[in-house]
């Protein structure tokens, strides 16, 4: 658990699926948010069951199969509202068909995602108890990729990783998108915030801005 900035917040990883995937559970109170469940949506729900947790919400950061794949089985087990970017639901619900050519996806947990209940657009806001976070579109991974901007952190999905950032050689990636994308959130996003990314370990904005060379 982390506390963020002086709201009461709490944030859980869960590192799920084949690759690695950062599913955050985001919590206030007794709700909770669920951002990314990868593969693994049954036991996400499980698990955030035992802490006496209820899931208002479940969002993708964008609509790759590692970041949705479980979406389907959670939304089963906690009847919460899915949310994506307009611009990745439609892929979020062909998951599976765009990725299948790059990944091996034996693994029968993983299925598309379902018709999003809610899309998001810049500006829109995502509450849980008492904790609200901001939408900010970030196109480049792939056309519809999203950032959730809370109080002291930022849920990064694959625009930005410690050191790096997401690839643009798959479908619907775009290098050009995502520099601008860089660009944006380095004006965005204050430099103390800390950055949970969609892989690997968390950053910050600072560390980012003095380290990654997309950054310069």
């Amino acid at each position: 658990m982390m506390a963020a900035d002086e709201t009461q917040v709490g944030i859980r990883r869960f590192v799920v699926g084949d690759i690695s995937t950062n599913c955050y559970v985001v919590s206030s109170g007794t709700s909770c948010l669920v951002v990314d469940p990868g593969a693994s949506g049954a036991a996400i729900a499980e698990a955030i069951a035992r802490e006496g947790l209820t899931v208002e919400g479940i969002v993708c950061t964008h609509g790759h199969h590692d970041h949705v794949g479980g979406v389907k089985a959670l939304k089963q087990a906690t009847g919460a509202p899915y949310m994506i970017s307009a611009g990745d639901d439609e892929r979020a619900q062909r998951a599976y068909e765009l990725s299948s050519h790059v990944f091996d996806l034996s693994d029968d947990s993983v299925t598309d995602a379902p018709a999003a209940d809610r899309t998001l657009r810049e500006g829109d806001t995502v509450s849980v108890g008492d904790v609200t976070l901001t939408v900010i579109e970030t196109p480049g991974h792939t056309e519809g990729g999203i950032v959730l901007l809370g109080p002291g952190f930022a849920l990064m999905g694959d625009t930005v990783f410690a050191g790096s950032v997401g690839r643009t050689d798959l479908y619907g990636g775009d290098a050009t998108k995502l520099a601008a994308t860089i660009a944006r959130l380095k004006e965005l996003i204050d430099p103390e915030t800390v950055l949970l990314c969609g892989h690997g370990p968390e950053t910050t904005m600072a560390r980012e801005l003095a380290t990654n060379p997309w950054f310069r």
